[in-house]
């Protein structure tokens, strides 16, 4: 039937899901095996919220069904696509995906560390940056004792590798 001949009503809202995080095209999803767990944890997650919605009229229920289904679409593309990388196939003495890594920035006397994660995984609070950052791209391949220079609008800054750990 044409939509013309619907009453606006009865017109279904289509979910508005935000995008995941971006991964380049042409990039494999490498994740690490903790990232894995975690996409599977959000999807037994999802299932079982779409399995408990509670009452609702009709109408509601199934917009909240196409939303949880659109996530699950989402997240079911990133799952299958996914890379694990296991941080023993790593070479232990340089940076590579999976790696802790503490750096000096700019000659500063306090360090930071961070793990480079997959896309999903990222989050700078917790100390998890994404594989293809500007700061995991420039200090990947290195190993302690050397630096990297990263161009940013408010200048370069340099990262000294302290530390290397898988």
């Amino acid at each position: 039937m044409s939509r013309g001949f619907v009453k606006e009503s009865d017109q279904e809202e289509v979910p508005i899901v935000p995008p995941r995080a971006e991964l380049p095209p042409g990039l494999p999803n490498y994740v690490t095996r903790t990232g894995m767990e975690a996409l599977e944890e959000e999807r037994e997650d999802l299932i079982r919220q779409k399995n408990n919605l509670g009452p609702a009229s009709e109408s509601e229920h199934r917009i909240a069904r196409n939303h949880i289904d659109a996530l699950l679409l989402q997240l079911e593309n990133r799952i299958s696509t996914a890379r694990v990388v296991e941080h023993s196939q790593q070479p232990q003495d340089e940076v590579r995906f999976g790696a802790k890594v503490t750096l000096r920035i700019d000659r500063h006397k306090k360090t930071k560390t961070f793990q480079i994660v997959g896309v999903d995984e990222a989050d700078i609070g917790k100390g998890k940056i994404s594989f293809v950052s500007p700061i995991a791209q420039a200090i990947t391949g290195k190993k302690p004792g050397e630096t990297a220079l990263i161009k940013l609008p408010a200048g370069k800054k340099e990262f000294e590798i302290i530390k290397v750990v898988y």
